[in-house]
């Protein structure tokens, strides 16, 4: 059964990859009439880009090729294809608009000829782009994305039940390995562009934003060598004055960890029932990494840096981690779980903090939604 339950999971991982792989057969002709398959782009972090020569947007070449010169040895690549379908300010050939281009902005990103990305003729190739990243809407807070709404929706009022592309300049930003990240609307600014790029281009970031907390695990016990790797990049974490106020335990005793979930079964029978995928009650990992804290309220803040940077190495290493304190409430309120601390060994004067479940993901949660407006930069 755990051999299939893994042949499963990679298969859909399979699938997931290949699915991404989809951009890659997709082809333009250069701005010398040469057919050129995205493939040649592999490996690469793109943007894709419907531009015009005469719309207020065109200056955004500047900013275009200011960040390709700035990323371009990073593996970036800009895919600038003209578009004369928003009141035709793509006019010309593609030689008299690459011209344009070069002699006004210096571009030096691929250049491509000119394609529909709306309607009966659009390319394939933005019936797939529009498909992964729809329309959102533009920023009504911005005096730009303002105006723009009202050009638009003075035209249709629906405009924005649709996912087509509303004007020039929208982009798409494309992973590594193929996948259609986001789309940026025209008015959308280019720091919140370099952002996303700097995040794609750097693996130490990308591992950072793909962390997810992770509720479902395979039936599979991590190996020793991994928890050690994992509880040596926590332990090197900032700690004030280097106190380490910190004590770890990790619980790789399946039997232990066995045991005390019989007992929170028998005191917890509503909730277990009510959950058919119940295994135990550190969400079904099959390892635990406890963090105990003097007991008098310090060391939190040392033991988050702590628990953080478990998490970010677990991540790196294919693990999926989630941080608990049900069980840690749990435990240390039920006398018939005294066993498992005592197990523990934690020295007098420190009490449980958290525990984080760790293990092989059985689950791709979604990205929840951040509150960016929670930000403020003071200039």
């Amino acid at each position: 059964m755990k051999k299939i339950i893994a042949l499963c999971c990679l298969a859909a991982i399979s699938l997931i990859k290949l699915y991404a792989q989809e951009i890659y057969r997709f082809s333009l002709k250069d701005n010398l009439g040469k057919d050129v398959s995205l493939s040649e782009f592999k490996g690469k972090t793109l943007l894709i880009v419907n531009t015009a020569t005469r719309c207020g947007f065109t200056p955004q070449y500047n900013d275009l090729e200011a960040i390709y010169e700035k990323y371009r040895d990073q593996g970036f690549e800009i895919i600038d294809i003209p578009c004369n379908q928003f009141g035709a300010q793509a006019p010309g050939t593609i030689n008299e608009i690459h011209s344009f281009c070069t002699t006004n902005f210096n571009i030096q990103f691929p250049q491509f000829d000119k394609i529909d990305v709306n309607g009966d003729n659009e390319h394939p190739l933005y019936t797939y782009l529009k498909a992964q990243q729809p329309f959102r809407g533009f920023d009504l807070d911005d005096n730009l994305g303002k105006s723009l709404d009202e050009m638009i929706r003075n035209q249709d009022a629906e405009y924005a039940k649709s996912s087509s592309i509303k004007w020039n300049f929208t982009k798409f930003l494309i992973s590594k390995d193929g996948r259609v990240l986001k789309r940026y609307e025209p008015t959308d600014k280019m720091a919140e562009i370099e952002t996303d790029l700097q995040i794609e281009l750097n693996p130490a970031l990308t591992n950072m934003m793909a962390r997810r907390s992770i509720r479902k695990y395979l039936d599979q016990p991590v190996e020793h060598e991994k928890l050690m790797t994992v509880v040596k990049c926590g332990i090197n974490a900032p700690s004030g004055m280097n106190r380490q106020p910190w004590i770890i335990r990790v619980v790789e005793d399946q039997k232990l960890i066995a045991d005390v979930n019989e007992v929170f079964k028998k005191a917890n029978p509503d909730q277990v029932n009510r959950d058919p995928g119940f295994k135990n009650m550190f969400r079904n990992a099959p390892n635990i990494i406890c963090v105990a804290t003097p007991a008098d309220g310090s060391g939190q803040l040392d033991a988050g840096l702590l628990g953080e940077n478990m998490m970010l190495a677990a991540q790196a290493l294919g693990l999926g981690t989630c941080c608990l304190g049900g069980p840690v409430r749990f435990l240390t309120s039920s006398p018939d779980a005294k066993f498992f601390i005592d197990a523990l060994d934690i020295p007098d004067g420190y009490s449980l903090c958290y525990i984080l479940a760790i293990g092989y993901p059985d689950e791709c949660p979604e990205q929840k939604p951040r509150d960016a407006s929670k930000v403020k930069f003071i200039k």
